[in-house]
């Protein structure tokens, strides 16, 4: 079931990072059994998923094999339009959970909170990563969210952190966790750019991910 804390977010700003090629990219190897950047996997072995629902009035609904947790850690910000983007930019780190567990990457969630080259990115990521016969299991968790500008109401750039030191990638066909060790490399930041559509949602259309940040890295 997806759960959700509040904890205090750092005070330190980061801008956002501009994206090459496709619009995601990564300092980091992903190859061998380190883990799947950005929580990429393929379609689940499970034949009946459970649905995950958010607390928040008019949440979507997410749909997450049983051995899949999201944890949402955020606060207030104390201003409305930063808290709708934070809202959102959490509602896109579970809608790409989703679908690399669903092995699509342009699921409903996925279309409604990632545009542009992000969008076009994790259905590349989720296609590769599902062809490669690889899902990913345990638990994760999302914190230290922070809108760092808006520009005109329209754009603004945030940056989160991903604890993934209770993840793990796992083969579709046996079903076999491949666990790591324990390593800073488990604490991502992501840094983004987001734009509202027409419906007023907020929308990833930018995103770069660094494993090992000193911002995140947690004991």
């Amino acid at each position: 079931m997806l759960t959700t804390r509040r904890r205090t977010a750092v005070a330190c700003l980061f801008a956002a990072a501009v994206l090459s090629l496709t619009g995601c990219s990564s300092d980091s190897d992903d190859s061998g059994n380190d883990k799947i950047a950005g929580a990429g996997g393929g379609e689940s072995s499970s034949p009946t998923p459970s649905a995950s629902v958010s607390a928040e009035k008019g949440a979507p609904a997410f749909d997450l094999p049983p051995d899949i947790t999201v944890d949402v850690e955020k606060e207030s910000t104390g201003d409305a339009a930063k808290d709708a983007i934070v809202r959102d930019v959490a509602y896109a780190a579970q809608a790409r959970i989703e679908a690399f567990a669903e092995g699509d990457g342009r699921t409903a969630n996925m279309n409604r909170y990632f545009a542009a080259n992000a969008l076009a990115y994790w259905g590349d990521r989720v296609a590769t990563v599902k062809k490669d016969g690889l899902t990913v299991t345990g638990d994760y968790r999302y914190f230290d969210f922070e809108v760092t500008d808006v520009a005109n109401g329209k754009k603004a750039a945030a940056r989160y952190c991903e604890d993934q030191s209770k993840a793990y990638n796992k083969v579709i066909k046996t079903e076999k966790v491949q666990r790591t060790q324990p390593s800073d490399k488990d604490f991502v930041l992501y840094t983004l750019q987001v734009e509202k559509d027409s419906r007023g949602d907020w929308q990833v259309t930018q995103q770069n991910w660094k494993k090992g940040d000193a911002s995140c890295v947690q004991g």
